[in-house]
């Protein structure tokens, strides 16, 4: 979403500086009694007359509504965070998925658990990292990955790890 926002930004901040440019050499040039490239009684004329009623007027409008909407409901969705906060206090930062990786490695590598069908997702509520590990394998392992999973968050400095959501299903047996 970064990336969407950096963009929109860009493009608004185009539209504005090239707008504020054209206006004010605009003004400038009506206040110097020079020849303006854009006669303003054409435009003026032209805004000026236009009516609620007109259907080009609505469809401008009702544009840049839903773009409002769409841009306000992608800046209040609860994004998923790229980097993750450790537990010092120096700034340090690491990337979510490198750390979804390693809590996968820490739960396949536990005896029973089927390592290719592991999948780690760390959320964050607040300060804490909130792990969600589903695998297939034996259920009787649920509490051996629950500690592999601790023990790999202690080893990169987790903040305050809350508990961990083990989801595992049982092996399927080949047919």
């Amino acid at each position: 979403m970064r990336s969407v926002n950096r963009v929109a930004s860009l493009l608004l901040a185009t539209v504005l500086l090239v707008g504020g440019a054209l206006v004010a050499a605009q003004a400038l040039l009506l206040a110097l009694d020079r020849p303006v490239p854009l006669e303003p009684t054409g435009w003026l004329d032209a805004l000026s007359g236009a009516r609620w009623r007109d259907p080009g007027v609505q469809a401008v409008a009702g544009g840049a509504v839903l773009l409002g909407l769409v841009i306000l409901v992608a800046q209040l969705r609860p994004w998923t965070p790229v980097r993750l906060r450790t537990d010092q206090h120096d700034g340090w930062h690491l990337h979510r998925r490198s750390v979804e990786r390693r809590l996968a490695d820490a739960a396949g590598a536990v005896p029973g658990v089927r390592r290719a069908r592991v999948r780690v997702r760390v959320r964050r509520r607040g300060g804490q990292w909130r792990p969600r590990v589903r695998a297939t394998g034996d259920p009787a392992a649920r509490p051996e990955i629950e500690y592999a999973v601790h023990q790999e968050l202690h080893r990169l400095t987790a903040p305050r790890s809350g508990p961990v959501d083990v989801r595992l299903q049982p092996r399927r047996r080949p047919a």
